[in-house]
Parts: C-alpha cells; sequence; structure tokens
C-alpha cells in the first residue's frame, strides 16, 4: 500500500466512522473493489481506529475528564463505605453507607461499563465470522441496507428527554447489544447506537455523546485483542510509517465528522443517509454477483 491509498483510506475510516454509513463496511467495499492490499492490515486498521478515538476524546474531553474524577471519587466511596462495613460489624454500630451513584456523571460511568459487557462479549465470540464477512461483498451490502432502515426508524422516532438519571440499566445493556453487532460491516456502529438510543428515549444531544464516549473501552478493548496478532505481521519502517500517515488524516477528519453528527441528530437528518446507505448496500450486492 503506497501513501496516497493510506490517506485515502484514512480519509474514508474518518468520515464513515462517525456518520452513520459504516466504516468497516466502506473499507471493506473499497478494498475489495479496488483491490487495494494493506500487507499488515490488521495493524492499519488498529492505527486507523486509534486515530478516531484521539478524535472523540478531543471532541468529549470535559465530558471524559469528569468522568475520569468520577471514576476515582466512586472508587474513594466504595473504599469508605467497605471500611464503615468493617467498622459496623466490628463494633455492632450503624454508620451510613455514601450512595455511591447520585449525579448523572456517575451514572454515564456505570451505564458505559454496562454497555460494554455484551458488546465485548459478542466482538469476542464473533471475530472469526467478522473476518470472513470482510472478504466479501455480500454482508457489508445486506448489512449496509439494514443500517439505511435504522436511520429511517430513528427519523421518524419521537424526541426522547431521558438524561442518564431517567435511564435504566438495562437500556444501557441494550445498546451495548446493539454496538456489538454493530462489528459486521456495513452495519454503521454509530448509526446502529444512536438510534438504540433515541428508540429508548434519549435525549438526543445525549444520545450522540452516548454513542461516541461508549465507543472507547469497545475501541481500546478491540485493540488490545488484536494487538498481538499484528506484532507478528514483518513490516518495513516506510509502511508503518505510511500507516501512520492514515491514522493521523482519519483523526482529523473524524474530529470534523463527530461535529457534524451533533447537528444531524439534533436537526432529524438521517434520511439522506438512509438513501446513500441503500444505494451503497445495492451496488455491494450487485458487485458481489458480477465480479463472482
Amino acid at each position: 500500500m503506497n501513501i496516497i491509498q493510506s490517506i485515502f483510506l484514512g480519509i474514508v475510516q474518518g468520515i464513515t466512522e462517525f456518520l452513520p454509513v459504516s466504516s468497516s463496511g466502506h473499507l471493506a467495499i473499497i478494498q475489495n473493489l479496488l483491490g487495494i492490499n494493506t500487507d499488515g492490515g490488521l495493524l492499519f486498521d488498529i492505527l486507523l481506529h486509534l486515530g478516531t478515538l484521539v478524535a472523540v476524546c478531543l471532541v468529549f474531553h470535559k465530558d471524559l475528564a469528569r468522568m475520569l474524577v468520577e471514576t476515582i471519587a466512586m472508587i474513594g466511596d466504595l473504599i469508605g463505605n467497605l471500611q464503615v462495613r468493617i467498622h459496623n460489624h466490628k463494633e455492632q454500630d450503624a454508620r451510613r453507607y455514601k450512595k455511591i451513584i447520585h449525579n448523572n456523571y456517575r451514572k454515564f460511568v456505570l451505564m458505559v461499563l454496562i454497555s460494554t459487557i455484551p458488546t465485548g462479549i459478542i466482538g469476542v465470540a464473533a471475530s472469526e465470522l467478522v473476518e470472513l464477512a470482510n472478504t466479501t461483498l455480500i454482508t457489508p451490502g445486506i448489512c449496509l441496507i439494514l443500517t439505511a432502515m435504522l436511520l429511517l426508524i430513528a427519523d421518524v422516532v419521537e424526541n426522547g428527554r431521558k438524561v442518564p438519571k431517567d435511564i435504566s440499566y438495562s437500556n444501557a445493556f441494550f445498546i451495548g447489544i446493539a454496538q456489538g453487532l454493530s462489528i459486521l460491516p456495513g452495519l454503521s456502529r454509530s448509526g446502529t447506537t444512536i438510534a438504540a438510543c433515541l428508540i429508548s428515549g434519549f435525549d438526543r444531544r445525549f444520545a450522540v455523546r452516548y454513542s461516541f464516549i461508549m465507543s472507547i473501552p469497545a475501541v481500546l478493548g478491540a485493540v488490545i485483542l488484536e494487538i498481538h496478532k499484528a506484532a507478528g505481521a514483518n513490516l518495513a519502517l516506510g509502511q508503518i510509517g505510511i500507516y501512520l500517515v492514515g491514522a493521523v488524516f482519519a483523526g482529523l477528519t473524524g474530529y470534523f465528522c463527530i461535529r457534524k453528527m451533533l447537528v444531524i441528530v439534533r436537526k432529524k437528518k438521517f434520511k439522506g443517509f438512509a438513501v446513500y446507505c441503500l444505494i451503497a448496500g445495492i451496488v455491494a450486492i450487485t458487485g458481489y454477483f458480477v465480479l463472482r
């Protein structure tokens, strides 16, 4: 793979990771149609995802900083409650325990953790299936059509008002399942999870924040699981440099697309993306049968 191809795929990743059109589906289709060989492709995919992960962290840095502070505080409160339990048991006392989840950010943290559980289980269980699906055009084609249907549903669903204090943990688990299923190429992660959030009655602005922030542990987990495989790839230093350039372009493009997505969800403008996904899915399925 040359540097132009790396930049091109990086831009595609940055755009399609955050706009609801499926990054994995587009990369699979482009690589199959254009015959782009990424050599140590797994490492390239990891670096692209890390690039877009940086974009998420930059856009939502204030939320993430507050969540980190509250996570540390929750750990401190848990330790304090353990000490109270030990004291009460030992001294036959009745000291009160601190309430652990008492604000929106603490609930936010716990929701993300709960969503990550089904995502992780599905990701590990279906990893071989996903690798196989990426080698053909039929799977991303079908999944892009499913994405189009989800986006149309997201456009017509009534505006919700739920923020963390109003959201059940079962909602968080359901959205985690949606994120896990979106590892299939062509099934947009952002489109699927935002649609799941809106169906669950989330406030539209919070739905976008939740969708992107919950992707952080999922992406990090996938990177940790796959990086040992990529470590075995015998790549020249120049090729790694080409991969890094692609990752930088993925991050830069992704940063601006996240900003755009905040406006799209707020104004209910999914129909154009739904039509695009439908057409892309039909093209991919047609290509599968033509190129057989």
